[in-house]
């Protein structure tokens, strides 16, 4: 069965621009991403064209400045982006986050040459980014990452291995994070470094419990030479570099979940208004109502709690311990609601023939990327206790 269009939220938008730029991205998702996402994800193909069509409608760089080919809109409004292309399909709203994750190192970083060099291409020149933190032996531990930067003259040599990398292997650029220096945070460096730069191979896709159209690898740098304008920041502060990224990564993740959730919401809304048993719809049985109930309520609370962090962060305030409270409270929002829409739906929620279960297969990978939710509970104590003793 294919999927519905999603169902229109009730937005509260800040300017015009913003309602007909959520205008637009519904029109997409309904003509463009809707009636092929549950083939296209069976089938594992990762809709490469579609991403084109996004990066011409401005939609790969809503939050940077527009005098680099980006959108000059706040993240409040960004999110709510994200949140309406995941709920057409989670390949492509986390697909836009991870984007705009791999842009921001160079947009928040990077020199005002750098930045008129390769922004226009990476924000609306049909580019496609990838973000290179994790390694088969350092994810939650990111500072203990072993790829290594040689300087060798005006350039440097990288050599080691990403893992988890999303986009990997079809990359057309990937933020890099390298140790320069000495083992720890401290040591490391951000690069940006070509997809098609000699030296640099994937492996074969991951494979995966679900978001099958979105190509997760790691990525290999055998001996991969970067000119050093192509460092992004000082040496040694790569680390910083990519916990800021982080940090707004995580309201993307945050936004994506909860349009998945959204999604399953109104699938199992709709389903049960249709099913009957007993004689009547089983919307009307009191258990199942308060279920739909509490799944919408929970979507509610985690929508509000993304777009708080949002504002800090349009604000300039800080928005760390939000960002982590956000991520961990919507994704596991996503993994609840989608568990219940498969129950509503019964039998046929767990077969392909509706999307509830697809919904519920992706859901899981939402808790663990750009940090698990057992790192954001260590986040926010940290934020409420300070460090833990050593």
């Amino acid at each position: 069965m294919p999927d519905r269009a999603p169902q229109p939220v009730d937005r509260q938008l800040p300017t015009e621009e913003a309602r007909d730029l959520i205008s637009l991205v519904r029109d997409i998702a309904q003509q463009e991403i809707v009636p092929t996402a549950a083939g296209e994800e069976d089938a594992g193909r990762f809709p490469r064209e579609l991403f084109t069509l996004l990066s011409r409608s401005g939609l790969l760089g809503l939050p940077y400045d527009s005098e680099y080919g980006g959108g000059d809109q706040p993240y409040e409004v960004y999110l709510q982006v994200l949140e309406e292309l995941a709920a057409a399909r989670l390949t492509v709203g986390l697909g836009v986050s991870v984007h705009t994750l791999a842009s921001y190192a160079l947009a928040a970083y990077g020199t005002k040459e750098q930045q008129v060099e390769h922004l226009p291409a990476m924000l609306g020149g049909g580019l496609l980014g990838a973000y290179c933190l994790s390694e088969p032996h350092s994810g939650s531990d990111a500072a203990a990452l072993r790829t290594r930067a040689v300087r060798d003259g005006d350039d440097w040599v990288i050599t080691g291995s990403k893992a988890w990398i999303t986009h990997g292997g079809i990359a057309d650029f990937y933020t890099v994070m390298a140790r320069t220096g000495a083992e720890g945070p401290r040591g490391i460096t951000a690069f940006l470094v070509p997809g098609d730069a000699p030296g640099v191979s994937a492996a074969p896709p991951e494979k995966k419990m679900g978001m099958k159209g979105s190509p997760t690898a790691q990525v290999h740098f055998d001996g991969v030479r970067v000119p050093d304008a192509r460092r992004i920041g000082e040496e040694g502060l790569g680390f910083a570099i990519a916990l800021s990224s982080l940090d707004s990564g995580r309201l993307g993740i945050a936004a994506c979940a909860i349009g998945l959730a959204q999604a399953a919401l109104d699938e199992a809304q709709s389903y049960a208004a249709e099913r009957r048993q007993f004689g009547k719809p089983i919307a009307d049985f009191q258990g199942l109502r308060f279920m739909l109930a509490d799944m919408a309520t929970q979507i509610e609370a985690g929508r509000a709690l993304y777009l708080a962090a949002a504002r800090l962060r349009d604000a300039g305030r800080p928005f760390a311990r939000q960002a982590a409270m956000a991520k961990l409270h919507c994704t596991d929002t996503a993994m609840r609601v989608t568990t219940d829409a498969v129950q509503i739906l019964g039998g046929y929620g767990y077969t392909a023939d509706f999307p509830a279960e697809r919904y519920m297969r992706e859901a899981k990978v939402l808790q663990i990327v750009e940090g698990t939710n057992q790192i954001q509970r260590m986040v926010i104590a940290r934020h409420l206790l300070g460090p833990e003793e050593r």
